[in-house]
């Protein structure tokens, strides 16, 4: 048997950092790359020393209990960490870690992609043309909104948020945030202490708070109905945050113009009210998908197992 640790990554990560892995741990590669339900799970955790989960794992209290336990780390690939049971890793004396900081800017990228294509009717454009269906030019055609002069509300004002902002801004958008406290380095107007207030004077909402049992369906009937008719609304934090058999009724009655969504309550399963209308742009979680993003967040995972198999500090812990 190998005296080097164990570790399994739950999917296929950047080449890069399968090789670094490699060359100092025993990995398990999961070949398929598709989601491994409970019971596969639970077998990896008798036979590493480490699990290495995505986003697409339910890292549930029966798989962190199962009997014969052998893992001592989740090393987690991301930076959210909701699908991962954090009470049972702590009852159960596991440590967790996560990927922070480095999806910042490509999650911002995507978030600036939604709102533009949302806000320009771009994703209807292209349905359009390559169905054969476009006539050529013509005044009225697929006449959208420009980003100049709006206000872009923020909920939540992180690190995206901020980034988001900071694009926002130079496309000529006025910016204004609801969080949980004001920011000492924004003026004080900019202010929503309210989201409902928010969503009232905002002609894009683009969502960034964090996931779990606090802001699930957070954007519900009772929101959209408080949104303008023209406004969009963006989502790139989490799916959880939107009620989308609400969002899907208020898109299809025009209650709002448009929406721009990367996440989804139900991964990979999409609400097919969604997925019939023309007015909401969908993209399959893609905030965080380039190469030097992806690889940068395989990196970290790395860095954590290392300096935890070396009895160092971890760089990362939530748990």
């Amino acid at each position: 048997m190998s005296a080097r640790p164990r570790i399994l990554l739950t999917r296929r990560w950047p080449e890069m950092v399968e090789q670094r892995l490699s060359a100092r741990y025993d990995v398990s590669f999961n070949d398929s790359d598709r989601p491994m339900d409970a019971a596969a799970l639970a077998q990896a955790m008798r036979d590493h020393d480490a699990l290495c989960p995505t986003v697409t794992d339910r890292v549930t209290r029966e798989v962190l209990m199962a009997e014969g336990r052998r893992v001592r780390i989740i090393a987690n690939y991301g930076a959210g960490y909701e699908h991962i049971d954090l009470a049972a890793a702590r009852e159960a004396g596991l440590v967790v870690t996560n990927t922070p900081d480095v999806l910042t800017e490509a999650t911002a990228d995507i978030a600036m992609t939604l709102m533009l294509m949302a806000m320009r009717r771009a994703g209807e454009g292209e349905r359009e043309l390559r169905a054969g269906d476009w006539t050529g030019w013509r005044p009225t055609h697929l006449v959208g909104q420009s980003l100049d002069g709006k206000l872009l509300g923020l909920v939540g004002f992180g690190r995206i948020a901020r980034a988001v902002a900071k694009r926002a801004q130079a496309f000529g958008m006025r910016i204004a945030y609801h969080s949980r406290r004001p920011a000492d380095d924004m003026p004080a107007d900019a202010y929503f202490a309210d989201l409902g207030a928010l969503a009232e004077q905002a002609d894009v909402l683009s969502l960034h708070a964090p996931g779990g049992a606090e802001t699930r369906h957070m954007v519900d009937a009772t929101l959209l109905a408080r949104m303008p008719d023209h406004a969009v609304l963006v989502n790139t934090g989490r799916g959880t945050l939107i009620d989308e058999g609400a969002l899907a009724q208020a898109l299809a009655d025009r209650r709002i113009a448009a929406a721009g969504l990367d996440v989804y309550e139900a991964e990979p399963q999409v609400h097919p009210g969604l997925i019939a209308l023309p007015n909401v742009v969908l993209l399959p979680h893609l905030g965080s998908a380039t190469i030097e993003t992806r690889t940068a967040m395989g990196m970290k995972v790395a860095d954590n197992l290392d300096r935890f198999f070396a009895g160092e500090p971890l760089l990362d812990p939530v748990a």
